[in-house]
C-alpha cells in the first residue's frame, strides 16, 4: 500500500510539470475558454494535492522525541529542482517529448524520494524540514508546526 502512495504522491508532484505545459500550448479543455481551462487546470492538481494530504492520515505514526540535534528549514532546497521541471516544460514542443520528460522525471523522483516535496504542500500551510538526529540520522520532517527551537521539539503523530 506505501508504493501506492509513493506513486500517487509522485504524480501529484510532477503534476505541475505537465500544466505549465498545457499552459505554454495554449490548451482548453474541450469547448471551454482558456482562463477557464487553466484555472480547471490548478483546480484540478490542488484538488489531489489535498487529497494526498488526506490520504496520509490513514499511514502508521511515527513519534520523534528527544535526541533532536538540528532542526533546519528545508522550503528553499528542493524549490530549484522543481523551478527546473518547469523551464524542461517550457522547452518541450510536442506531447511524445512531454511523456518521455514526464516518465524520465517521474522515475528520478520516485526513486530519489524529492515526491515528498511538492510545493503546493506550501499552499496548504506545511514547511519542511530537515531533522538531524543527535545519531546523525537526518530526517525529512513535513509540518504545519513552526519550528523556530529544538528546545522539548516533539512530533507525535509523524506519517512515515
Amino acid at each position: 500500500m506505501k508504493w501506492l502512495y509513493r506513486i500517487l504522491l509522485d504524480c501529484n508532484a510532477i503534476s505541475l510539470f505537465f500544466v505549465v505545459y498545457l499552459i505554454k500550448e495554449h490548451r482548453s479543455i474541450m469547448l471551454m475558454k482558456i482562463d477557464v481551462s487553466y484555472a480547471v487546470y490548478l483546480g484540478v492538481i490542488i484538488f489531489f494535492t489535498a487529497i494526498c494530504l488526506f490520504l496520509s492520515r490513514f499511514l502508521p505514526d511515527e513519534t520523534i522525541s528527544g535526541g533532536i540535534k538540528e532542526v533546519e528549514l528545508a522550503d528553499g532546497s528542493y524549490l530549484p529542482s522543481f523551478l527546473g521541471y518547469f523551464f524542461v516544460a517550457l522547452s518541450i514542443v510536442d506531447d511524445i517529448t512531454l511523456i518521455v520528460m514526464a516518465v524520465v522525471i517521474f522515475i528520478f523522483t520516485y526513486y530519489s524520494q524529492t515526491l515528498y516535496f511538492n510545493p503546493l504542500f506550501l499552499v496548504f500551510g506545511y514547511k519542511f524540514y530537515y531533522i538531524t538526529m543527535n545519531n546523525g540520522m537526518r530526517l525529512f520532517v513535513l509540518s504545519r508546526k513552526r519550528i523556530k527551537s529544538i528546545d522539548g521539539l516533539r512530533f507525535d503523530s509523524l506519517k512515515k
